[in-house]
């Protein structure tokens, strides 16, 4: 199951947050069709959040086709996000924690790093533009 985080200081909504959360536990495979999402009771009292904050994004998510409302059983989810991909994660997870040890023995503080790496994101797509424009 999903154990649930906040981030205060980011600036994003806590609603989209657990949105987030739960497309990329999708994405990476640790939720499967079928899984229980927590009770909006649990994630509540665990965050310290109001429990209409969860319902939006539980409802969100329902929205999306990602979950889907049991009554009186819980949330449950109905579609991954994961494909073939999902075997390369271990050895890409590896190869990231080493990078990040590097960037941090290099004295660079989460900031400057989460920037490091929307740039080289953002130069990615502008090669990928460029070279369909091309063709």
């Amino acid at each position: 199951m999903i154990e649930f985080h906040l981030d205060t200081r980011s600036g994003v909504a806590p609603y989209l947050q657990l949105i987030q959360q739960v497309r990329n536990a999708l994405r990476l495979g640790l939720l499967q069709e079928g899984d229980r999402l927590p009770t909006v009771k649990e994630v509540s009292g665990a965050l310290a959040i109001n429990p209409n904050t969860v319902l939006k994004a539980y409802r969100e998510l329902e929205y999306e086709g990602l979950a889907a409302a049991r009554p009186g059983v819980g949330t449950f989810v109905t579609k991954t996000l994961s494909d073939e991909s999902v075997a390369a994660h271990q050895e890409l997870s590896q190869d990231l924690t080493g990078w990040l040890s590097k960037a941090r023995a290099a004295g660079l503080d989460d900031e400057s790093i989460e920037a490091l790496f929307k740039q080289a994101l953002f130069q990615r797509a502008l090669r990928s533009g460029l070279q369909e424009e091309a063709l």
